[in-house]
């Protein structure tokens, strides 16, 4: 065994582990071919992940990291046709920052660009499809954490794979991209452009490699597919340890083995203890109000259920204590209110003063007999008379089973007594129990107008109508498209156009509403535009407004007072001003 081991072991070690190495010639190194921290403002040189390359900490927004004309051809000579390519970046984003790593383009044409976007959480690659359409692929991944991060996308035709921190997160089937770059393409580092997609904190070794599966120069260890000699170490170490295990875990079973065959004999009942008592399986007994049974070792117990009691005339079901259940006591009249035995009622007479009347029958005669008792007593005697007692002689009745609460509610000690409280969502019946309240019956809900209520134990939920979005307590009308040209969406499919503008969505403007602005004597001036580039606006005295959206062509005139509230809105709210 020990000779057999120890070939097996030269095999593995007479093969030296070769690091992972890439033809020059198929490397772009970024920062090398920029020379970056020379006459780069907002740039600096700064302690990387690790010390073996150099970092650099971009900042600010005024910077133009930009790649000179001849280094950019050189550069993109090499990704020039490719469609089998990675790059790679080690970075520290700043908190919630989204910015351009790197961005590869031609005018408004996005050939190759690596995005993070920490405000929405998010890794994109753009890029141009062999269709010639723009193709954006978004990875749900935060990058912008202040963290250290190693990140690759390999691209492979239509295969992509995302890294980071040498762990595959995403690995998708996507249209191929077309790599076919102009000559006259530029390179970004840091940002899309002079204006727009401001990287904010710390790069790292930024490459890209002409050749699939490029993570491998990233993360060596993706590309081991047998063990080194260190790990066969290791491997027969541990295949050592577990033989060991194994003899030992197989002497206990064995003894484990002999000792269930000496209990096969015995019969292990589980029993239950409560309050100092022992109760056998199946075995019941009542406790209080409830009947309980001891079952597979576990206290299961029940309210006592009690039938309505069928009362003769004269009497009343009341809860008598030491009870359970209602039973039919005799009734006393006083002042057209039925009292049983036991009932009490302090009421003032003319003068002001507190008497005390006690409903007592008797039980010798069998007869009814009210006994009025008539001794002046003061309230606050009484109540203080009554808390003395209680506090004598207080038994917790919740504790020990001893109350008359319900279904639905729960019982609560008071001094000398206890009350029953009803659980929320329900309300009271009489004093010992309560039932469900529909709140949608009720109309006690908070559902909106355009919603169904739903009636739930203990609640209810609300839920919008077919036409209608939201969460049910507010509802709003869902139109198919929705309205176009400033239209409003008032109940489903239906939209109220502005004025100018008809159709189901508002989107076919009206020939008469059009005016001509091609009179010389129209006292124009034209709005320059501010933080926003997508709309130019022209501005007359006649009160028109002419918007185009360069975009899409599209000319649109529209009427006195909605174009005067949008030059209101351009010329004093977007910071865009007359010249």
């Amino acid at each position: 065994m020990g000779l057999k081991l120890f070939l097996v072991l030269g095999l593995f070690c007479v093969t030296s582990v070769l690091g992972f190495g890439v033809d020059p010639a198929q490397r772009i190194n970024v920062f090398d071919e920029l020379t970056l921290g020379e006459g780069f403002d907002g740039v600096n040189q700064v302690q990387g992940f690790h010390s073996e390359s150099r970092a650099f900490h971009f900042q600010g927004s005024s910077r133009e990291v930009k790649a000179p004309e001849d280094v950019s051809a050189r550069m993109l000579q090499k990704l020039r046709g490719r469609t089998e390519f990675t790059v790679l970046v080690t970075l520290k984003q700043e908190h919630l920052n989204s910015g351009v790593i790197l961005s590869i383009h031609h005018s408004e044409q996005r050939f190759l660009e690596l995005e993070s976007s920490g405000q929405r959480s998010e890794v994109r690659l753009h890029y141009r499809t062999k269709g010639q359409q723009a193709h954006t692929e978004v990875f749900p991944y935060s990058l912008a954490d202040g963290q250290w991060h190693k990140v690759s996308v390999a691209v492979s035709a239509s295969h992509i794979i995302l890294h980071v921190d040498c762990n595959r997160i995403y690995e998708r089937v996507v249209e191929i991209p077309f790599m076919d770059i102009p000559d006259d393409t530029t390179l970004w580092l840091g940002q899309r452009n002079s204006a727009h997609g401001f990287f904010k904190g710390v790069m790292q070794d930024v490459q890209i490699l002409v050749m699939p599966q490029g993570f491998i120069s990233q993360c060596p260890d993706l590309n081991r597919t047998c063990p080194t000699c260190n790990d066969f170490h290791g491997l027969v170490q541990k295949i050592m340890e577990l033989q060991d295990i194994l003899a030992k875990t197989s002497s206990k079973l064995s003894r484990a083995e002999e000792k269930m065959n000496g209990l096969e004999g015995c019969y292990c009942e589980r029993t239950c203890s409560v309050k100092g008592v022992v109760y056998r399986e199946d075995e019941s007994w009542t406790d209080g109000c409830r009947n309980c049974t001891c079952t597979n070792g576990t206290v299961q117990c029940e309210t006592i259920s009690c039938p309505p009691p069928q009362c003769p005339a004269g009497t009343m079901p009341a809860y008598v204590k030491g009870a359970c259940c209602m039973e039919c006591q005799l009734v006393c009249l006083f002042k057209k209110e039925e009292l049983v035995e036991g009932d009490q009622k302090a009421v003032r007479d003319n003068s002001g003063r507190c008497q005390l009347s006690e409903c007592r029958v008797s039980t010798t005669a069998l007869m009814k007999a009210c006994y009025w008792c008539f001794p002046t007593y003061i309230t606050t005697w009484f109540k203080q008379t009554a808390t003395k007692r209680h506090n004598n002689s207080n038994i917790d009745e919740c504790a020990e089973g001893k109350h008359y609460c319900r279904e639905n509610t729960v019982c609560v000690n008071t001094p000398g007594s206890f009350m029953c409280i009803c659980h929320r969502g329900y309300i009271r019946i009489d004093d010992y129990s309560c039932t469900e309240h529909d709140e949608c019956v009720s109309g006690l809900h908070s559902c909106d107008q355009n919603a169904l209520c739903f009636n739930k134990v203990g609640g209810h939920s609300c839920s919008c109508k077919p036409g209608y979005t939201g969460n049910g307590t507010v509802c709003k009308a869902m139109c198919d498209g929705l309205c176009q040209n400033g239209g409003t969406c008032i109940s489903p499919n239906n939209c109220i156009c502005q004025q100018g503008f008809t159709g189901k969505r508002c989107e076919t403007g009206k020939t008469s509403s059009r005016l001509s602005l091609q009179s010389s004597n129209l006292n124009t001036s034209s709005c320059s535009n501010g933080p926003f580039e997508d709309l130019n606006c022209s501005c007359s005295t006649m009160g028109m407004t002419v918007c185009i959206t360069p975009d899409i062509n599209y000319n649109s005139t529209l009427t006195l007072m909605h174009c005067a509230l949008q030059c209101i809105i351009f010329i004093f709210v977007l910071a865009k001003h007359c010249i």
